[in-house]
Order: structure tokens, then sequence, then C-alpha cells
């Protein structure tokens, strides 16, 4: 059982820069790869980012990329995402996620999912 926790949310203006953190319970962190998606009101859930195991390979949506880093820290079983230049349209709430295996890319891979963070950008 793995237990996520995100914090780091919060409301900026346009330009602006977010640092996400998404603390996780248990001993096996580096087992999973971690991905962070994002919900906004009306609109299906997107995949924003991912990262595999050891944090060699990482993955961003086209919407994000150059924009947003994802990072993890395995000795502090903690990834987190940087998000700069930061627009309107990022608002949503922002969820981490762990799969155990499958790929980091799609979301039903994912077997354990945080309750969420609020990111507003406003213009």
């Amino acid at each position: 059982q793995v237990q996520l926790v995100e914090s780091g949310g919060g409301l900026v203006q346009a330009g602006g820069s977010l640092r996400l953190s998404c603390a996780a319970s248990g001993r096996t962190f580096s087992s999973y790869g971690m991905g962070w998606f994002r919900q906004a009101p009306g609109k299906e859930r997107e995949f924003v980012a991912a990262s595999t195991r050891s944090g060699g390979n990482t993955f961003y949506a086209d919407s994000v990329k150059g924009r947003f880093t994802i990072s993890r820290d395995n000795a502090k079983n903690t990834v987190y995402l940087q998000m700069n230049s930061l627009k309107p349209e990022d608002t949503a709430v922002y969820t981490c996620a762990a799969a155990y295996r499958g790929s980091v890319l799609t979301a039903t891979a994912y077997d354990y999912w945080g309750q969420g963070t609020q990111v507003t950008v406003s213009s």
C-alpha cells in the first residue's frame, strides 16, 4: 500500500511559478514510476508529466513541455513538479500517482493516487 500526499498548490499570477510536492509512504518508493495528472473543471483528467523509477527518463505532455519539470528524490520518497511560466489554462487540480508496472504514460497503469492539490493561475 502506498499513500500519496500532494502539497504546494495555490494561487499564482500568469507567468509565475509553483513547485508541487508529492510525499509517498512506504519503503518501496523507488519501485514505482511516478506521474502527475491534472483535471480542470468540466474537463477530462489529463497526463502532465511522469518519471521512471530511477528518474532517468521523464515524459511531458506537449502543453507543458519546456515549462514544467518533474523530478524525484527516492531518498525522501518524494516527487516534485516544478511549474514555470504558468498560464491560466494550467488551472486545475493536480494529482500525483504511482505505477508499479506498465507505461507511466497511461493512466490505467497507476495503482495509487493522491487527493490532489488545487493550482489556480490568474490572468
